[in-house]
């Protein structure tokens, strides 16, 4: 549902338009009430599930979504997946209560840029939409802890022998750059950079993005 906040279009290039999906009104109102608070954000729009989400991303083009990932008929990693492939200037940012490895790998392999918890405070979560925004990777402080202690095993030796190209493709992915904005850096295609990547998560011994990330941060690749 479109919350009236106007035409994305005429507001200035500094204003960040959000859409907020979560299935609970009363979330939903809390989280729109406290944006409406912030100078630089306007709200276009609610999202009662994914499918909504995904519906209100193509018709109204912000450049942040917060993402409950419980949701009903389509979740928030599904969400995440089909609107970051159809619309890569659109920043994900999850929001939600759990916090567990599964949850935390599948919505940063869907391709959100950021992942908060449901005690994050006002100040925490308008600072992570202003970062997503801005096209950085942003996640909760135990988020962050939780990925590279439980993944640590995953990461290789040092010595791993990366391409300058592949090493390219790792910072980026760090910073929370898609694969189409990838591919527009460093001027090759999508499925040249999805080869890359496929190459970086043999040689890592990762499965998956989020793996690939933690092992970008602990090798002092993420900028």
């Amino acid at each position: 549902m479109e919350t009236g906040g106007g035409d994305p279009g005429a507001m200035s290039p500094e204003t960040i338009t959000v859409v907020v999906a979560d299935d609970q009104t009363t979330v939903r109102d809390g989280l729109t009430t406290v944006l409406s608070l912030l100078p630089d954000v306007t709200v276009l729009g609610e999202a009662r599930d994914g499918a909504e989400a995904v519906d209100l991303v193509r018709r109204l083009g912000p450049r942040v979504v917060l993402m409950d990932l419980r949701m009903p008929v389509l979740d928030g990693v599904a969400a995440t997946a089909a609107i970051t492939a159809a619309h890569p200037e659109t920043a994900v940012l999850v929001l939600t209560t759990y916090a567990d490895d599964a949850s935390i790998a599948g919505a940063l392999r869907a391709g959100a840029r950021g992942y908060l918890t449901k005690d994050a405070g006002r100040a925490e979560i308008a600072a992570a939409i202003r970062s997503v925004a801005s096209g950085h990777t942003t996640l909760a402080a135990d988020v962050g802890a939780r990925i590279v202690s439980g993944l640590a095993a995953a990461a290789p030796a040092p010595d791993v022998d990366l391409t300058d190209r592949e090493l390219d493709v790792l910072r980026r992915m760090a910073a929370g750059r898609s694969n189409a904005e990838i591919a527009k850096d460093l001027f090759i295609g999508v499925s040249t950079v999805k080869s890359h990547i496929n190459s970086l998560f043999a040689k890592l011994g990762v499965r998956d993005r989020g793996q690939a990330i933690a092992y970008a941060h602990r090798a002092g690749l993420a900028r």
